[in-house]
């Protein structure tokens, strides 16, 4: 069964939140959204998504400050975070390109990402673009730390990081990455000169496994229609969604 991208990589990340309960996703973020969505159906709800900016599913009185207590007394599983720049320590930088202050391009900004490095246990890094731009040997600031000194309580960090070419783990002890999978049409070599940070290898390296059909069809239909209220153009362009086709 042919697939696009970014059902590829919402499959994907689907696999990673089995057995997670609480799941959040920032706003602007339309794949992680529509996985955490996908774990919602597939375990009758048990597990729940937690959307920013959605009021259908982030019912929260008030926004992000609601959102950091919640991570603070551990009711968040996981969250996604990315980055203009990820380097291969698992530091982020949402601030700026170049020296601080005078940076060259200015970034969103961090947003209690290194708070929610620290306290969510089960962090995924998201990345569609996969460049020696975007994965750098160092990262120009440090919005959000990927491990901390000995003697600093933290409870979260880091879990994967996902990208259009491959999905790599996260070793704690060492502060590396592992690349376990490549998505079909890649291959290890491709990824090498696309990462400007040096990285492990799984033993052996596999290649992303499809998407399961019946997860598919509900990506391209229950999921699409639910996702569509948020992020309009995304169901349409990526998942196929109409609202013809979800009245029939």
């Amino acid at each position: 069964m042919a697939f696009s991208r970014e059902e590829q990589l919402i499959c994907v990340i689907a696999r990673m939140l089995e057995g997670q309960r609480n799941i959040s996703v920032g706003t602007n973020s339309p794949i992680p959204a529509a996985a955490a969505l996908l774990m919602e159906r597939l375990t009758d709800g048990w597990a729940r998504p937690l959307l920013l900016g959605s009021s259908r599913h982030y019912p929260a009185n008030d926004g992000g400050v609601e959102f950091h207590d919640r991570a603070a007394q551990g009711r968040v599983d996981v969250f996604f975070l990315g980055g203009g720049q990820i380097d291969g320590e698992g530091n982020i930088n949402l601030v700026g390109i170049g020296a601080y202050p005078k940076m060259k391009v200015r970034l969103p900004g961090s947003f209690g990402s290194a708070f929610l490095y620290l306290t969510v246990p089960r962090v995924i890094l998201f990345r569609e673009e996969h460049s020696a731009r975007v994965l750098v040997p160092k990262v120009d600031f440090i919005s959000a730390a990927g491990w901390s000194p000995p003697g600093v309580f933290r409870r979260g960090g880091p879990y994967a990081l996902i990208t259009s070419m491959a999905v790599f783990f996260y070793d704690k002890d060492r502060h590396r990455f592992r690349l376990d999978y490549v998505h079909a049409g890649n291959s290890v070599d491709d990824v090498r000169a696309n990462t400007g940070f040096d990285f492990d290898l799984a033993s052996p390296v596999r290649e992303t496994p499809p998407p399961e059909p019946d997860r598919l069809a509900l990506i391209r239909g229950e999921i699409a229609a639910e996702l569509a209220h948020l992020y309009p153009k995304f169901a349409a362009e990526k998942l196929g969604y109409t609202a013809a086709a979800a009245n029939v």
